[in-house]
């Protein structure tokens, strides 16, 4: 069969057209508003700007010129037309409409429900508000939420808000660091110990004493338990409006409404007052019957209405504390002499008291015993809807449960031990009601989110459940919400701290086709590939996506790296896959010079090990490692490669062992070389204070017989350390650690 040029042409463009990813969103596909529905029209711009939030001239992704971008004002039954600028030279951005109900095409998570917006491009939003309440909007794509995609939405009532005030204000809470957030990535992934020393939190031998909980420090490495973490990233500055404090002013006895939304990246705040408790008027939106409370936990993308008074005379302070105890933002009404308010104690990372406590007091009876600890737990128990939240009694109910995964050792997070890529869709059908248990078996918080959706959370109001769209899941603890399965297509649902949420813990509620017949996009997750249906057309593209890196060698873990790559992505866009990072550290000493490279995704590593040393012997000695690694779990990987070596009475040979770690967190290296020869190793780091760390190393290979090594290392920045290491075939020397 022959085909001329212009035939095949034709061929490609008419199967081009007929693809469902072909449709392109286009200002000429404006979806039309409802007669009568006034249309309020938005432009945002995305640009790259060079800003400075925590006082260094860094990177930023602005809208419309700042950060964060405009507060976006509409009320209920409007028609919003929204036009989103991507400005970026390089870069594909998104905007989701967080907490929205909106239709799925209009949802703005690249790939699975909306086009990404290419650079250079304009993409166009419509959509009806259908509810009232406090929301926000911030990009979905990659970590640009990070640095500035995010700003508020306010959508006021059809007959006005149910309680007065005097005047309101919108109050965008927001973390910032000036490190590169794809370097932040990489740094979580590498399991660097940068940031605890950043917070002032990190664990060491001489912190466990000072506080009295030695002890109980031995006894959590002897249990393999590593330290705890409250939060994951050091930050530069913590922000209301993009700044770190900022004056509302007021009157004597003025009532302001203080929409309060937190946009941060990976924050969670402690609300408190000076001028005395604040009412909560809603939660995520919907109103819920006001209640006085003293101060209370947020968590990350939850907003909360709440109304204050400005007292008959001084200025009083609204303080947002960082989790961690690392820092606050503040917000100040009134006027004359300052009243502060208090930040809470700072938590003690040594004892799980603390964790257990606030588990224990959400069960007692008094709804109030969680916010009433020192450091309060989230205000649910006191949260309730005005009026019956109640989803019909005669649909069928189906009870899914899902297990809040992670694994710090290399920093991947999923639900039930998996993450997106490996496991993408949970699959529910329309017109069911989904009772979903949400049981946190790790050792953080995690805001979990749903889009398209409110749910109830089930927290003792009975009918009067509040709905809410995002739940704090404390550690160790279970949250129990529930929905009606009221839409079609696919809805993201996942952790909102943004780098939880790359590193996998997300999934997508998949609704199964109405008509019975099969989906027009693969089933299959080994896929990856699939399609929108016909109804939802996304647009073909290619996006770059920068991943972060973790790194674990066995003994020692040192280094980091990052990989950027770019590729073509299938309806789970950049969570279509696991990421891949590379990492790596040298140290160049007086006597010697040792290293390690490593190349790993979630399950397997690629190293490339090196220790060079020139004192003490005739000739220069090395011996290399190639080897590749299969990871278990955090106590058991396995390896094969090869042992390269110029040392006296070695030579080359294939290799084949494992790593296990013991109590303590030492561990134990057992391999066996192509010769027949075994070699046994054992390795343990010391943390004596937050940066200065002791290790030691002792193996027996019965060719070569006995090698050992000490040394200590000290931390100076995040890239570099001062190390002096004993070695015993090179001696004493001293010299530098590159990170890289």
């Amino acid at each position: 069969m022959h085909l001329s040029l212009t035939s095949l042409f034709r061929a490609i463009a008419t199967l081009a057209l007929l693809h469902p990813l072909a449709a392109l969103a286009c200002d000429e596909c404006k979806l039309k508003a409802p007669p009568g529905a006034k249309v309020v029209e938005y432009d945002l711009y995305i640009d790259e700007q060079t800003v400075r939030p925590a006082g260094k001239r860094v990177r930023g992704l602005t809208i419309n010129g700042g950060i964060p971008g405009p507060t976006l004002r509409f009320r209920e039954g409007e028609w919003a037309r929204i036009r989103v600028h991507n400005r970026l030279k390089n870069e594909e951005t998104s905007t989701h409409w967080h907490g929205l109900l909106l239709p799925n095409v209009q949802d703005g998570v690249p790939y699975i429900t909306t086009p990404p917006i290419l650079p250079g491009k304009t993409h166009t939003f419509e959509f009806q508000l259908k509810h009232s309440g406090t929301y926000w909007y911030h990009s979905h794509t990659h970590l640009q939420e990070q640095i500035g995609v995010y700003g508020s939405i306010v959508v006021h009532p059809r007959g006005g808000e149910p309680v007065k005030a005097d005047r309101e204000e919108v109050l965008v809470l927001s973390d910032w660091t000036n490190i590169n957030p794809h370097e932040v990535q990489r740094m979580l992934m590498r399991g660097s110990d940068y940031f605890g020393l950043k917070r002032g939190n990190a664990q060491s031998i001489l912190g466990a004493i000072q506080s009295g909980h030695f002890k109980e420090y031995l006894s959590n490495q002897w249990s393999k338990m590593p330290p705890m973490d409250l939060s994951d990233v050091g930050y530069d500055a913590f922000l209301i409006n993009g700044q770190r404090s900022v004056q509302l002013g007021g009157k004597p006895g003025e009532r302001v409404r203080l929409r309060i939304i937190n946009a941060s990246a990976a924050s969670y705040f402690f609300l408190t007052s000076s001028a005395g408790p604040m009412t909560i008027v809603a939660a995520d939106g919907p109103a819920v019957e006001p209640v006085k409370v003293d101060r209370f936990l947020m968590a990350i993308a939850e907003t909360y209405d709440v109304i204050v008074t400005v007292p008959p005379s001084g200025q009083y302070e609204l303080r947002a504390t960082a989790q961690d105890n690392s820092g606050h933002a503040s917000a100040f009404f009134g006027n004359g002499e300052l009243k502060p308010a208090a930040d809470p104690p700072k938590a003690n990372v040594y004892s799980m008291d603390e964790m257990l406590n606030l588990a224990l007091e959400e069960q007692e009876d008094d709804p109030r015993a969680a916010l009433n600890l020192p450091r309060p737990g989230s205000p649910y128990r006191v949260l309730k809807s005005p009026g019956s939240t109640t989803l019909p009694k005669n649909l069928p109910r189906r009870k899914i449960s899902l297990k809040l995964t992670g694994d710090m050792n290399r920093y991947i997070w999923g639900f039930d031990g998996k993450t997106i890529a490996q496991d993408p869709y949970i699959h529910i059908k329309k017109g069911e009601i989904i009772e979903l248990e949400l049981v946190n078996d790790t050792m953080m918080h995690h805001p979990i989110h749903l889009h398209g959706h409110f749910f109830r959370l089930l927290m003792g109001q009975g009918r009067r459940s509040p709905l809410k769209h995002t739940v704090d899941v404390p550690p160790m603890s279970t949250r129990t919400v529930e929905f009606e399965a009221n839409e079609t297509h696919d809805w993201m649902f996942h952790c909102h701290i943004l780098y939880h949420m790359m590193s996998g813990m997300a999934r997508v509620f998949r609704y199964a086709p109405e008509d019975g017949a099969m989906p027009q996009y693969a089933n299959s997750p080994a896929a990856n590939t699939n399609v929108a249906s016909a109804d939802n057309p996304g647009e073909a593209a290619q996006s770059s996506i920068a991943s972060g890196d973790h790194g674990y060698g066995f003994g020692r873990a040192i280094g980091g790296a990052h990989r950027h790559g770019s590729m073509a992505m299938g309806s789970l866009g950049e969570h279509s896959h696991d990421m891949a990072y590379i990492w790596g550290a040298a140290s160049i000493q007086s006597h010697m010079t040792e290293g390690l490279i490593t190349w790993m995704n979630p399950k397997d590593d690629i190293l490339l090990g090196w220790e060079v040393g020139w004192a003490n012997v005739d000739d220069t000695e090395y011996e290399v490692e190639a080897l590749y690694q299969r990871y278990f779990n955090a106590d058991f990987q396995a390896f094969i490669g090869a042992r390269l070596t110029n040392e006296d009475d070695a030579e080359n040979r294939a290799v084949i062992g494992f790593n296990y770690r013991l109590p303590l967190l030492a561990w134990a290296t057992i391999s066996v070389d192509s010769e027949g020869d075994a070699c046994f190793a054992l390795a343990k780091e010391f943390q004596i204070t937050p940066r200065l760390a002791a290790f030691g190393q002792v193996e027996y290979d019965t060719n070569t017989e006995w090698k050992w090594s000490a040394g200590a290392t000290y931390t100076l920045t995040r890239t570099a350390s001062l190390i002096t290491q004993y070695h015993s075939e090179y001696g004493l020397g001293a010299g530098l650690e590159v990170r890289f």
